[in-house]
């Protein structure tokens, strides 16, 4: 009896050792799009002041494809110790297993989250030299071609393609989408003349829109991103009940201890909250930073998988 007591408390004592031994040696941070893009920038931020308060090296893998799907695959299958991360959006985690017959992965048996850190939205651009000056020519011209003006985004089911799908449901217009392995290349061939507009990330977009390279048109969430006040929402452009927002968080393999979880989460908040992190983010960005517990983000993950089931399905938005 003495001895499955022992037994007993040694099961409760390990995990917490290992916890507060965490990180014995570096850790992956496994981005699941390619470098340049919205989740980048925010993984490889948090990734540096998680390197400065755990001692250790926190490096930044990127592992792009299926909107996100190869790289959550790949750490939805990683051993759970807490040496593989996922720094990712939403789409890997409440679209693609909505929209997709099937994924590889289940976000709610395979996956286990860790915290939230912030929301963004997107910004309705076209070249500054593009003839449309103003939202009305932009879809006046698409009503005049229907499919004919493209746009591009990070891949089918990307929160920016649906940005933009749901905007043609609103609208009554057609558009012609070319899905790309991430914001970054989209964004170049915007700027290259390529395609006829984009919804893209505010951090990615204002130094262009600064620059006097892009015009913007609306962003797509409910309030104005605080990086471009001067820019209204398609809800005050007139279009009624339009948001199009999306997280970012860190989770981890099912089955990583609770200790290491509780740890990561402490630390991944406290390093939101830094003001360096909240002026790259939040200021320069246009990001809302945004913390919580790991209940509160596995709270959020179920609720929006049934949100955009039911968006996706209204809009008629399908994988082809």
């Amino acid at each position: 009896m003495k001895t499955l007591t022992l037994l007993a408390a040694l099961a409760l004592v390990v995990p917490t050792a290992r916890a507060q031994d965490y990180p014995a040696k570096p850790v992956r941070v496994v981005v699941p799009y390619v470098a340049g893009g919205n989740a980048d920038i925010w993984a490889r931020t948090l990734a540096q002041k998680l390197s400065e308060s755990f001692k250790q090296s926190f490096v930044v893998e990127n592992k792009p494809g299926a909107n996100g799907g190869i790289g959550t695959d790949f750490v939805a299958k990683s051993a759970p110790d807490g040496y593989t991360l996922l720094a990712v959006a939403s789409g890997p985690i409440v679209v693609n297993p909505v929209l997709y017959p099937k994924v590889p992965y289940d976000p709610l048996r395979d996956l286990a989250p860790v915290a939230q850190c912030a929301r963004y939205q997107y910004v309705l651009v076209t070249l500054a030299s593009s003839p449309y000056r103003t939202l009305h020519e932009l879809l006046a011209a698409a009503r005049a071609n229907p499919g004919g003006l493209a746009y591009g985004s990070t891949g089918i089911g990307g929160g920016n393609h649906l940005a933009a799908e749901l905007f043609a449901f609103a609208t009554g217009t057609r558009f012609n989408h070319v899905p790309y392995k991430g914001s970054a290349p989209a964004l170049a061939d915007l700027l290259g003349g390529q395609l006829a507009f984009m919804f893209d990330t505010v951090i990615t977009s204002v130094p262009h829109i600064r620059s006097g390279k892009l015009r913007a048109f609306a962003v797509s969430s409910a309030r104005r991103a605080s990086s471009l006040p001067e820019v209204p929402t398609l809800q005050e452009a007139g279009f009624a009940g339009f948001d199009m927002s999306q997280w970012q968080g860190i989770l981890v393999p099912a089955g990583t201890p609770r200790p290491l979880v509780v740890r990561l989460n402490g630390e991944i908040v406290k390093a939101m909250r830094a003001s360096d992190v909240h002026e790259r983010i939040a200021v320069q960005g246009g990001n809302e930073i945004v913390t919580g517990t790991p209940e509160a983000f596995a709270s959020l993950i179920r609720s929006e998988l049934e949100k955009y089931g039911k968006l996706i399905k209204d809009a008629g938005i399908t994988a082809q």
